[in-house]
């Protein structure tokens, strides 16, 4: 059975957990985003081709085998966490920020700051290079998603309102697509 989206039905039909059915997005964790269209102004690696290989290939199946049923819908298929209810919100010890699918590094502790916004969110990337920013024209606005430059799994989105920080941009990202490696963050 298809599975129900923003009320359009998906082209194809996912086995997805009763916690991913978004009727009601106030109380289930997940929120659909599958539309994307290239970038216009960001700053980081600009995509203009949402549909280029990575270095890292894998199908479908094999994400599933080495992903959580949770981690696997937001970082492959661009769902998001509820707010406020990420294990890595209020983590506050150095350390480095790796994509939650093949493990590459994205942040560096010190870039991350307390936004308010309820997900883990950081002025930079660790490289520009390391994320990759495409439009997502979903939920009838325009904002800039955040893709792992190895993978191109979703990572969250980047907003232009990190007022105080040293870039201004403030990279909002779900807890459950990033791992956290304590340490040294030296990047």
């Amino acid at each position: 059975m298809p599975c129900q989206l923003r009320g359009q039905i998906s082209p194809d039909p996912v086995p997805r957990r009763a916690s991913f059915d978004t009727s009601d997005s106030r109380t289930t964790g997940v929120h659909w985003a599958r539309r994307r269209r290239p970038a216009r102004e960001a700053k980081g690696t600009r995509v203009t081709d949402a549909s280029r290989q990575y270095p890292v290939q894998r199908s479908d199946d094999e994400w599933r085998e080495t992903l959580g049923a949770d981690e696997f819908q937001i970082l492959r298929r661009a769902a998001t966490e509820r707010a406020g209810t990420g294990e890595l919100l209020d983590e506050e010890r150095d350390g480095i920020y790796r994509c939650g699918a093949c493990k590459s590094e994205l942040f560096i502790s010190g870039t991350k700051f307390d936004s308010g916004c309820g997900w883990p969110s950081f002025y930079e990337s660790i490289r520009p290079e390391a994320v990759e920013l495409l439009d997502d024209t979903t939920l009838g606005m325009t904002r800039t998603e955040v893709r792992c430059a190895t993978c191109g799994s979703h990572l969250g989105h980047v907003f232009p309102d990190g007022f105080g920080t040293p870039t201004g941009d403030r990279y909002c990202m779900n807890s459950l697509a990033l791992t956290f490696e304590p340490g040294n963050s030296e990047g």
